[in-house]
């Protein structure tokens, strides 16, 4: 075996799982960034960034270690009648972490891949949903969205 061969062989490879783990630590990052909602209490926000498509924060339950919140945008799923797209995320605050729960209109992971699905395709649900979550919040921060747009529903400027 070559040296350089040798080497590469006791570099730890991330796997899948590991990628997975990392790809919430980044959403994490991009969300805290954009918007702290680990600081924000319970209830219902609007961003508006004047280009017609508002994104709507949903904080809607807060524990001492998660936060579980809804993004979307103000747009309904012609079928369903549901905002659509639309993100389920559980910010963890010990770990560091944002998981996309689910991200279907009415349904959950059982829906979509199944009550007893093989380990893999959870594993390949969840990367698909982070992965999208972690690539709409770059959007969202390259489009202007941030804590500096974000304003409580219900609010005098909401009703103007």
């Amino acid at each position: 075996m070559s040296q350089a061969l040798a080497r590469t062989a006791r570099i730890p490879r991330l796997g899948r799982f590991g990628w997975l783990m990392a790809l919430y630590a980044e959403n994490h990052a991009r969300l805290t960034r954009l918007f702290a909602p680990d600081h924000l209490p319970v209830g219902a926000y609007v961003s508006s960034i004047g280009d017609g498509l508002d994104l709507q924060l949903e904080v809607i339950e807060t524990h001492r270690y998660t936060v579980e919140l809804r993004l979307t945008y103000d747009i309904c799923d012609p079928l369903t009648g549901e905002p659509d797209p639309s993100a389920f995320v559980r910010l963890y605050r010990d770990a560091h972490q944002a998981e996309a729960t689910h991200c279907y209109v009415g349904k959950r992971w059982q829906d979509v891949i199944g009550l007893y699905p093989p380990p893999a395709e959870v594993i390949s649900h969840r990367m698909r949903m982070n992965t999208f979550l972690g690539k709409w919040l770059e959007y969202l921060g390259e489009q202007g969205h941030g804590v500096a747009t974000l304003r409580p529903v219900g609010t005098a400027r909401d009703v103007a």
